[in-house]
C-alpha cells in the first residue's frame, strides 16, 4: 500500500479547465472517497491518478515518486470499472488470472493468488462459470478479484456499484468495506452517491465543478460542513437550508427570534440556517419552535419523514420517531435548540 499525493493538479480540455489546482494526500491504507454531483470532475481526477488521462499542470506522486510520465501499467495500481470489463468467452478463473499470465507470473504463483482472491470474495464455487452465467454482483466481485490478484499499491474504484439494483448495491457496499478491512490497502473510490461515501470512507473529498469543497471524515462533513453546498449534499435526508434575516444579534425564523451560538460576530443581513431533520422535536418544549403543517408523511419503519411547510410556504423536512406519528394535514409545533443551528453567510460560507 502506498501514499498518493496530488500537488496543484490541473486538467484542461482545450481552453476549458475542468480540474482547478487540486492539492490532496491519500495516506497509505486509507479508504478515500471522491464524491460530488455528475460532471464535478471526480472520475477525471481518478483517471489522472491511474494515468488514463494526462495532467495539464501539477504533480501526482505514488509511494513518494512522481508518476506524471509513467505509463498506467507501470504505476502499480489496479482499477475497477463500472462496466465490469470482463472477457465474455473466459471463465471466472481465466478472467482473474489473465493479467498475471500476461505479465509472466509463474503458474504456481498465479494459481495461489487467484485462489486467495476467490476465497476472500467467496467465488470458489463460480470459478468455472462464464460472465453470462453470473449475476451483476458476482460479476463485480470477479472484477474486484482480478484487481486483487495483482497485489497493487492502491485500488481505484470508478462508480463500481452504480449498475446494481438498490438491494444488491447495499450488500456490495458491505463487501467492499470488508475487503478494505481484510486487505488494509489504499483505496480511492468514486461515487455520486453520498450514502456510499458516508458508509465506506475513512476520508471524503467533496468536489464541485473541479474544485475541492471540503475534505474530512464522514462525521466531520455531516456535523461541520464548511459551506451551503457541502451541508446540502452530505446527509440523507438532506439538511434543511432556510433563508432568514439577522440584525447582528439575533435571527428570525418563522416569526421566532433566537440568538445563535457563535464564537464570531453575527453579520447583519441575509443568512442561511441549517437544521437536520432529526434535530427537530415535535411537540417539544425546546427553546425555539416552528409552526408547521404536514403535507406528506413517508413511513420509513423506525422513523417517518414529514414533508411540511411554514406559514410562508417554505418547505421543511422533519424526521419523527416513536409510536405517535404525524399525519398529512396535521398542524405541528416543532422545537429545536439554537446550539443545533448551523449558520451560513450571504455567500454560503459557514459562520462559526
Amino acid at each position: 500500500m502506498s501514499t498518493i499525493v496530488l500537488k496543484d493538479v490541473h486538467k484542461r480540455f482545450g481552453h476549458s479547465e475542468v480540474i482547478h489546482g487540486i492539492d490532496l494526500s491519500v495516506e497509505a491504507g486509507e479508504f478515500c472517497v471522491f464524491v460530488g454531483p455528475s460532471g464535478c470532475g471526480k472520475s477525471t481526477l481518478l483517471r489522472m491518478i491511474a494515468g488514463l488521462e494526462d495532467i495539464t499542470e501539477g504533480t501526482i506522486e505514488i509511494g513518494g515518486s512522481a508518476v506524471n510520465d509513467v505509463e498506467p501499467s507501470a504505476r502499480g495500481l489496479a482499477m475497477v470499472f463500472q462496466s465490469y470489463a470482463l472477457y465474455p468467452h473466459m471463465t471466472v478463473k481465466a478472467n482473474m488470472s489473465f493479467g498475471l499470465r500476461m505479465t509472466g507470473s509463474s503458474k504456481q504463483e498465479t494459481e495461489r493468488r487467484v485462489a486467495e482472491a476467490a476465497r476472500i470474495l467467496q467465488l470458489e464455487s463460480l470459478m468455472d462459470r462464464k460472465p453470462s452465467q453470473l449475476s451483476g454482483g458476482q460479476r463485480q466481485r470477479v472484477a474486484i478479484g482480478r484487481a486483487i490478484v495483482r497485489q497493487p499499491k492502491a485500488f481505484l474504484f470508478d462508480e463500481p456499484l452504480s449498475n446494481l439494483d438498490a438491494e444488491l448495491r447495499s450488500a456490495m457496499r458491505v463487501e467492499v468495506a470488508k475487503l478494505h478491512l481484510s486487505l488494509g490497502s489504499t483505496m480511492i473510490y468514486v461515487t455520486h452517491d453520498q450514502v456510499e461515501a458516508m458508509t465506506l470512507a475513512d476520508k471524503i473529498v467533496v468536489l464541485r465543478a473541479g474544485v475541492v469543497e471540503q475534505v474530512g471524515t464522514p462525521a466531520d462533513l455531516y456535523e461541520n460542513p464548511n459551506n451551503v453546498f457541502v451541508a446540502g449534499f452530505i446527509g440523507s435526508p438532506r439538511m434543511n437550508l432556510i433563508s432568514s434575516e439577522s440584525d447582528g444579534e439575533t435571527v428570525v425564523l418563522g416569526g421566532v427570534r433566537f440568538r445563535p451560538t457563535l464564537a464570531q460576530s453575527l453579520p447583519s443581513g441575509r443568512v442561511t440556517l441549517g437544521l437536520r431533520p432529526e434535530q427537530f422535536d415535535i411537540q417539544s418544549g425546546k427553546e425555539a419552535s416552528l409552526a408547521l403543517v404536514a403535507d406528506v408523511v413517508e413511513n420509513l419503519g423506525a422513523s417517518s419523514l414529514v414533508h411540511a411547510h411554514m406559514p410562508d410556504g417554505r418547505e421543511i423536512l422533519v424526521e419523527q420517531r416513536g409510536k405517535v406519528r404525524a399525519q398529512a394535514g396535521d398542524a405541528l409545533e416543532c422545537g429545536f435548540l439554537a446550539s443545533d443551528v448551523l449558520l451560513f453567510d450571504a455567500g454560503g460560507s459557514r459562520l462559526r
